[in-house]
């Protein structure tokens, strides 16, 4: 291994690494936020048919994601960079891709015609063209600088990529999208949809663009023919899926999504029928601006004292503690609710956010220690699948336990029982997940900071 480029690592490699992430976002958290909406009450479409289409999108997944990064690390290196090269080439598929898939003038086709043309249209956005794009941007962040002081300023730069993007969408799409009628009924505009994904679609490229001109790829990997055609794919992944630190990680991711999730799809219960106030449901989901920013300042530092394993473990036990007093307390009062929702947060999925992605660059450093071999794609790729796949279980968390409990969505007013069992939901069931988590990282991951410190320093020595 050796240095692609001698520029040093700084800001404009931050900004450009972030609007990577909000390129990413302004078609995945659309379709994750709306896709359903605009399949059901645009097209028509059954519900359970879209849930098969996610099925088996996440089944195609499993080759794309890890073949995407096989390709990525097995390609020749590029004066424009062995992943970055990538953004430039597939950030206008992905986008035009996206855009076909919000056509409200198929509304009147047969259902044959609209269950097809979803399929094609959603498979080559979601499993060809953005996976193209995001198992190098992802692979990308280990290559732009081998510091991990640099990598974790990169993952904090991601997260406040996704958070910025999360919150743009939330905030312009519904005005756009529904319109209230005369009884006070919330109504989808079929047009709008189109248009406003094309928008979307129009300033995600502009921000693969910047990403692709404004990041540097700084680590190489020279590899010769005779060693590419050695290793197979199967040698390869049986490597990547060996390695204790890879599943521990996806262990914990796939944790934290369920808690993640869990809350997310929840909460609107909670503010409804506990609380009993949907106002202060905008002001709760409003927090995680705030909460990216607060973090993005002091996670470098706290990262370089304690380690990327200790902080986050750390946090997660606070959070644990936090939502354990809260489910004991039986809050009453919405606003103090969301304070210390908010603290708890903190050190369990927004610290969890910031460091993430950092990790995922240590266990590819690991891996080459061990090794001798370096397999960046391959790595972030079986780890993106393994978090669809979290996402698409976890997503269905909400409503198996809503039914669970006995919760009846036609009765104007839910019993106590049921009242008191979304509570628990929202705050003992994120208390026991991170609690298993911390236990994943005290016990299972390996790479505490004086580890990385140690993999850094034979790295370097190699290059």
């Amino acid at each position: 291994m050796d240095n692609l480029d001698t520029t040093a690592f700084g800001f404009k490699d931050k900004i450009g690494y972030m609007f990577g992430d909000f390129g990413n976002d302004f078609t995945f958290i659309f379709a994750s936020t709306y896709l359903m909406v605009f399949y059901t009450k645009v097209w028509g479409i059954d519900a359970a048919m879209v849930g098969v289409l996610f099925m088996v999108a996440r089944c195609v997944d499993a080759f794309t994601d890890v073949g995407m990064g096989r390709i990525a690390d097995s390609a020749r290196e590029n004066p424009r960079g062995r992943f970055r090269v990538w953004i430039l080439r597939m950030s206008i598929p992905v986008a035009i891709s996206s855009f076909l898939m919000y056509q409200s003038w198929l509304a009147d086709a047969s259902m044959m015609v609209k269950t097809v043309y979803m399929f094609v249209t959603y498979l080559l956005w979601g499993s060809v063209f953005y996976t193209s794009v995001n198992i190098p941007y992802g692979s990308m962040a280990s290559v732009i600088s081998d510091k991990s002081k640099d990598r974790q300023s990169l993952s904090v730069y991601r997260s406040l990529g996704s958070t910025f993007a999360a919150v743009a969408i939330s905030v312009i799409a519904p005005i756009f999208i529904y319109r209230t009628d005369a009884d006070g009924n919330q109504v989808v505009i079929g047009a709008s949809f189109t248009w406003v994904a094309g928008v979307f679609s129009i300033l995600a490229v502009v921000c693969y663009l910047l990403c692709y001109a404004l990041v540097t790829e700084r680590v190489s990997l020279q590899k010769h023919k005779s060693q590419r055609s050695r290793t197979s794919i199967g040698k390869t992944l049986g490597d990547v899926l060996g390695n204790r630190a890879l599943l521990a990680m996806i262990l914990i991711s796939i944790l934290t999504l369920c808690a993640t999730i869990m809350s997310q799809s929840i909460s609107t219960f909670l503010f409804a029928d506990y609380f009993k106030d949907t106002k202060a449901l905008s002001v709760n989901n409003l927090l995680g601006l705030p909460a990216a920013i607060l973090l993005a300042a002091v996670a470098g530092k706290l990262v370089e004292r304690f380690g990327r394993k200790e902080l986050t473990a750390g946090g997660c036990v606070l959070a644990a503690v936090l939502f354990l007093i809260i489910y004991l307390m039986r809050i009453t009062n919405v606003w103090i609710y969301i304070i210390l929702n908010f603290i708890a947060s903190i050190g369990g999925m927004y610290l969890f956010n910031m460091t993430v992605w950092a990790m995922i660059t240590d266990v590819i450093d690991d891996k080459e220690v061990k090794t001798m071999q370096r397999d960046d794609g391959t790595i972030y790729g079986v780890y993106s699948f393994a978090r669809k796949v979290g996402q698409a279980l976890a997503g269905g968390l909400g409503g198996f336990a809503l039914s669970a409990i006995g919760y009846d969505s036609l009765a104007a007013e839910q019993t106590n029982a049921v009242r008191n069992s979304i509570y628990g939901l929202s705050t003992l069931f994120p208390a026991v997940i991170y609690t298993v988590v911390a236990f994943v990282f005290l016990v299972i991951y390996p790479l505490s900071k004086r580890r990385v410190e140690e993999n850094t320093r034979e790295l370097q020595s190699r290059r």
